[in-house]
């Protein structure tokens, strides 16, 4: 099989079996740098909402700016773009009333990853992927908003599933790879996310790998559903993810023996990409790239992570500095697990063989 006969699974499964993969950084607040005004952010668009800080949006109004940052990624050596499609739902927006325009937004997000990716293939024959990525939205299904009524939810389950099917149909369409399903705080909607691209699956007629990350909300590591990641990691293994990993949450140093547990008792690939460390009472991102990169280095030579990258706060100078930290080392092997029952409430529970 040739490198471009091959799918997309096969592909980064071959590669992450020869080194330790890079996936990107930061987008939001690579956006920032850009100070852009609310005139920047709508373009032509007359939604009837300030469109400020809908960072989505920028791939139909001022697709330069995700498309330089893509390149900067890449530049520093990712392997892996992620699409700036965080809140590129029917809920999230919602906000923004611009919950008509989802399918467009992710259809141009995709194409303009797609394309650049395509562009660094093309200049040095190494793969680059394109994973589309979802985010949680902010509804849970887990959880009551409302104190006072603990059964009540402002979303459902089938209209959670239909809200992530349409994102993912348009990602897909668009040349995504993968789809990212990312910094999950409730495993219930990361289980309607992942019926969605189920969904999405058999519509086309072919698989649409999954990528699961989990973002933890306390140092005990649980999500805000509860889940510890040995329970998260029961709940979501049936989907048979290409990765399953970390993201956001905390830096480096706090995620550290949550990394450990998942690299132990996960049968597929490890991608994790931890914040710039913890930000500071301004709300910024301090810790510079050599510290990032140096505390990712101990996860990759314990043999714990096949992929990483950084989530809030990271630079494309992050990125570059992992990829530097951790060349040359022999990337994570896959765990085989006994095969016994394992089930998962908020905690993990396994019969007695």
């Amino acid at each position: 099989m040739t490198a471009t006969s091959q799918t997309a699974r096969e592909a980064l499964l071959a590669a992450a079996k020869e080194r330790i993969l890079i996936t990107d950084g930061a987008f939001g607040t690579e956006i920032q740098n850009y100070k852009l005004s609310e005139a920047d952010y709508a373009g032509a668009l007359t939604l009837g909402h300030d469109q400020k800080g809908n960072n989505d949006i920028l791939a139909l109004t001022r697709p330069e700016v995700p498309e330089a940052i893509h390149r900067a990624y890449f530049a520093a050596g990712a392997d892996i773009a992620e699409t700036n499609t965080f809140s590129a739902n029917r809920i999230s927006q919602a906000d923004y009333g611009a919950q008509g325009l989802v399918r467009e937004i992710n259809l141009a997000s995709a194409q303009l990853a797609r394309r650049v990716a395509d562009e660094f293939t093309a200049q040095d024959g190494r793969r680059r992927f394109v994973a589309g990525a979802i985010g949680p939205t902010n509804k849970t299904l887990s959880l009551s908003p409302d104190v006072n009524d603990p059964g009540y939810r402002e979303v459902d389950w089938d209209t959670l599933v239909d809200v992530y099917r349409e994102q993912g149909e348009a990602l897909v369409e668009g040349g995504a790879d993968f789809i990212l399903v990312e910094t999950v705080f409730d495993t219930l909607n990361a289980k309607a996310a992942i019926m969605a691209v189920r969904e999405v699956e058999r519509a086309l007629g072919h698989e649409v790998p999954i990528m699961l990350s989990m973002t933890l909300t306390d140092l005990s590591g649980r999500n805000l559903s509860g889940h510890t990641v040995e329970a998260f990691w029961h709940a979501v293994r049936h989907a048979r993810p290409l990765t399953i990993g970390l993201n956001c949450s905390f830096g480096a140093t706090q995620l550290r023996p949550h990394v450990k547990v998942l690299s132990e008792i996960a049968d597929t690939l490890i991608m994790i990409y931890p914040n710039a460390g913890l930000p500071n009472e301004l709300g910024e991102y301090d810790e510079m790239p050599a510290t990032t990169a140096g505390l990712v280095h101990e996860w990759a030579a314990a043999g714990q992570v096949n992929i990483l990258g950084g989530c809030c706060g990271s630079t494309p100078a992050h990125i570059a500095a992992m990829a530097r930290a951790v060349a040359g080392l022999t990337p994570r092997a896959v765990a085989v697990p006994p095969v016994v029952t394992r089930l998962a409430g908020l905690e993990p529970f396994t019969l007695a063989a």
